[in-house]
């Protein structure tokens, strides 16, 4: 190469062109490195939310049944409630229409009410007046009654009369 005009250059296998493919490739690779890197972070916190999801469902499934525990006790007290209410109201409403039923001329001692039985002691100022006044009303109430009659000083009689519902034809 005597006659050359240019002076040799030296040539290297990395040229220009070659740099900016590898640095491309370089590019690329990072690229997919990081994109893997990132789906990775995020399938890996993905499964983390689910674990936690599944747990608060689980908390959630327990505290659930005990509500519904509870609201089923709270079902049965007010069911219970509401019948003591009832049976108290039928009770106070007896209690009345027997004091109602009793007339002005017999005096009623003591009265004791069960749930298919009734005993009143009381005066009376003569046999007649209690069959006609008070133990008709209670025959058409009752099915039993029975009476006994005890003579006072006055004159006037103390009587007990003892009240019977039968259960089976209630």
């Amino acid at each position: 190469m005597r006659r050359s005009f240019i002076k040799p250059r030296s040539k290297s296998i990395v040229t220009a062109q070659l740099r900016l493919v590898l640095v491309f490739f370089g590019i690329t690779l990072f690229m997919l490195v990081g994109t893997y890197g990132f789906l990775s972070y995020k399938t890996y916190s993905f499964s983390q939310k689910t674990t936690e999801a599944h747990h608060n469902i689980d908390e959630y499934k327990q505290s659930l049944q005990t509500y519904e525990k509870e609201i089923l006790f709270i079902d049965k007290e007010f069911t219970q409630s509401e019948q003591i209410y009832t049976s108290n109201t039928i009770l106070k409403e007896s209690i009345k229409n027997l004091f109602d039923l009793v007339p002005e001329r017999i005096t009623l001692s003591q009265a004791k009410l069960d749930k298919d039985m009734l005993v009143l002691y009381g005066v009376t100022p003569n046999k007649d007046i209690y069959e006609f006044m008070l133990h008709a009303p209670l025959r058409s109430i009752f099915h039993r009654t029975y009476s006994s009659f005890y003579p006072l000083e006055n004159g006037w009689y103390s009587f007990v009369s003892t009240n019977y519902l039968d259960e089976d034809e209630l």
